[in-house]
């Protein structure tokens, strides 16, 4: 029912926002695996011309999976739409994203060509070369200056061989934060970036334009932000 839910949800996204002649930027995670399957198949059926920008291997590798043009921000700056999905959504479209490790590079840049705030897929993304080796990597901890904000943090680690802390496509660790109640996500995000090493978070603030849920009933659940 899950599986069915991300794929409504990934084909509405793909059917209300993408059109002829258009550069989208592609996120990751499971439920961009179907609004890839659905982009693939409306480019065959309506002979559709469209340029694709992944944010990461994997969105790279479904773009040439599906035989998709593929490019970068290099030759197309300026993207049209980014679809993406999320792991949590607020009242006010803040979005949280984190579970699939993916981050980095090319989230930053998706997010300067749509002129946005940067973003990534990661909780807390820590620079490697910060802790050198796995040897001297905290298991666990939780920085000073975000202290009363947060209950615990954890490095976040593999459970099947071998064994070891999670590295993202750009060889970065994922610091999982846990919060036991609702914050001013805006000022956490930018608290969190103020601290030394850290590259970026998995909060998306003030970024959505509109948001897809994929109901339990088979129907999808569509929020817009909040007018002020």
């Amino acid at each position: 029912m899950a599986e069915e839910a991300k794929k409504l949800a990934g084909y509405a996204a793909v059917d209300n926002h993408v059109q002829n002649n258009q550069v989208v930027g592609v996120g990751s995670g499971s439920t961009i695996v179907y609004a890839v399957d659905r982009l693939a198949e409306r480019v065959r059926q309506e002979k559709l011309n469209i340029v694709c920008v992944p944010t990461s291997f994997q969105a790279r590798q479904l773009i040439l999976q599906h035989g998709l043009t593929l490019s970068d921000l290099d030759r197309h700056p300026e993207l049209d739409v980014a679809i993406d999905g999320a792991d949590e959504v607020d009242a006010a479209l803040t979005l949280i994203k984190g579970g699939g490790n993916k981050s980095g590079e090319g989230y930053q840049n998706i997010s300067e060509a749509l002129k946005v705030p940067k973003n990534t897929v990661a909780s807390i993304i820590l620079k490697w070369k910060k802790f050198g080796t796995t040897k001297t990597l905290p298991r666990a901890g939780r920085p000073a200056k975000l202290s009363h904000r947060g209950r615990w943090a954890l490095i976040r680690e593999v459970t099947k061989n071998p064994m070891g802390p999670v590295v993202t496509d750009n060889s970065n660790f994922i610091l999982d934060w846990k919060f036991e109640h609702a914050h001013n996500w805006k000022e956490v995000n930018t608290a969190i970036k103020m601290i030394p090493g850290v590259v970026e978070t998995g909060l998306f603030v003030g970024m959505a334009e509109r948001v897809y849920f994929g109901m339990e009933d088979g129907s999808v659940g569509v929020r817009d932000p909040p007018v002020n």
